[in-house]
């Protein structure tokens, strides 16, 4: 048995079985043109490709080996990244108390099939930026290839928790990069905007002094741009896959006209007001509120709550009332569409329509904000508005047939999360993979081997 396994046709067999199949699983049989190379390493051994070995020399020295123990890691470990799982650390508060910060777990990327990278020509386990740098990109743009996604386990699910490229990342403002551009964008073209203008503005007017902004920021800032698999990765529950309906009244959502399904630990803000005297630190800790997330002044807090914390609280003494900060119905925020047309807020949205892959939607200057960025930067068109006419590479535009399939994605700490709200739709090829499950977790608030969540250690998401 020892023979067989040693022989150099059973191992280039096994080697060329793999290669097929994974040949097969991508999708592109150029690869196959690869395969002489394949032949040569086990059976021919013509070129030397492990070039950092002598040949003919069956005991390598200590450093060669070395070497040869890291190239073979960093290859399998890069594979294994790109097409099967892939550690994610939670860094910000908007998926607690669901997942905490500190969290970290693995992401399947053959839950959905992992998507072929848009740029194959970048540094080990560098996702943008090379280590020790602050804006040197750790990939180069030689080579781009177009959005593919191999064949994976299942679909996007509603309340999957989906890690994904963030949409509104394809422009940064380097060193500067949140709130993202557009954010900034809008903000800045508001500062232009008189206060008339403000009140009598349309959509051309308002272009002009978004591209006003634009070219202020161009002059005075450092902007790149970035490959969609090189954007930030962004981690939050899909609460509308495509074709659904969503509706969010007073922070409660609606899917195709039934509440969003139960999730257990979803937070909002609460304002908690006390006889005057303050609420003792030990019983915050116990609830695990983290200390950052507390606001003090004066006998009121203001505190990212569940409904279970929301109990608890209201059994202490000294809490006089608990009310949750909710957005005023019909008062506009800078939420997505960001128009005048649509007088959404954080809180209360919709109904809105998930857009769906062969789906045509009517355009005219009112439904244009829900589409425009879909339309031309996830989908590559050219789109032009003149004269209240709306054109898409060159041609007038009543409807348009959407190409990808698109997912609303928000937050389980709902009023602490940078979700769809404040960007839109996450097209297809942004999902990165899904959450599978916690293999450590660690407190920031506390130190030394206390800091670590045993209770949260190989947990499975839900």
């Amino acid at each position: 048995m020892s023979s067989i396994l040693k022989n150099k046709w059973f191992k280039f067999s096994i080697a060329l079985i793999i290669c097929l199949l994974m040949i097969i699983w991508i999708g592109n049989y150029w690869l196959i043109l690869g395969l002489p190379i394949l032949f040569d390493v086990y059976i021919s051994k013509k070129v030397h490709w492990a070039f950092w070995k002598k040949r003919g020399v069956k005991k390598q020295s200590a450093t060669v080996e070395w070497v040869d123990a890291i190239i073979f890691a960093v290859v399998a470990a890069t594979i294994i990244r790109m097409f099967f799982i892939e550690a994610y650390t939670i860094p910000t508060s908007s998926m607690e108390k669901s997942l905490l910060v500190g969290d970290y777990l693995f992401v399947s990327k053959v839950a959905y099939g992992p998507k072929i990278p848009n740029t194959p020509l970048s540094f080990p386990f560098a996702h943008h930026t090379l280590p020790l740098t602050k804006s040197t990109k750790s990939y180069l743009e030689w080579i781009q290839w177009p959005y593919k996604r191999l064949v994976g386990i299942n679909e996007v699910k509603r309340n999957d928790v989906v890690v994904f490229n963030f949409p509104a990342g394809d422009t940064i403002i380097v060193g500067r990069e949140n709130p993202d551009y557009y954010t900034n964008l809008r903000g800045l073209g508001d500062q232009f905007m008189s206060d008339d203008m403000k009140k009598g503005r349309t959509l051309q007017s308002e272009k002009k002094y978004i591209d006003m902004a634009r070219k202020y920021l161009a002059q005075n800032t450092e902007i790149a741009t970035r490959p969609v698999d090189k954007q930030e990765n962004y981690i939050k529950r899909c609460v509308g896959i495509p074709g659904d309906t969503l509706l969010c009244i007073d922070g409660e959502l609606h899917v195709n006209g039934k509440p969003q399904d139960k999730i257990e630990n979803m937070q909002y803000n609460y304002v908690v007001r006390t006889n005057g005297t303050p609420i003792n630190p030990r019983k915050l800790e116990e609830l695990n509120i983290a200390k950052a997330d507390i606001d003090h002044r004066g006998s009121d807090y203001n505190l990212p709550l569940s409904l279970s914390k929301v109990e608890a609280l209201k059994k202490l003494n000294n809490v006089v009332s608990i009310i949750r900060r909710n957005s005023t119905l019909g008062i506009s925020e800078d939420v997505f569409p960001f128009s005048d047309h649509y007088t959404w807020n954080r809180d209360n949205f919709g109904p809105l329509v998930i857009p769906k892959k062969g789906q045509t939607v009517s355009l005219n200057l009112e439904t244009l904000p829900l589409y425009e960025r879909a339309i031309n930067a996830y989908e590559g068109n050219d789109l032009k508005v003149q004269d209240s006419t709306i054109y898409i590479n060159g041609k007038i535009a009543t409807e348009f047939t959407f190409k990808m399939d698109y997912y609303w994605m928000m937050g389980d700490n709902r009023h602490m999360s940078a979700d769809s709200r404040y960007w839109g739709y996450v097209p297809e090829d942004h999902i990165v993979g899904k959450a599978s499950f916690i293999w450590l977790s660690l407190d920031k608030d506390k130190t030394a081997f206390s800091k670590i969540r045993w209770d949260r250690v190989f947990k499975w998401i839900h």
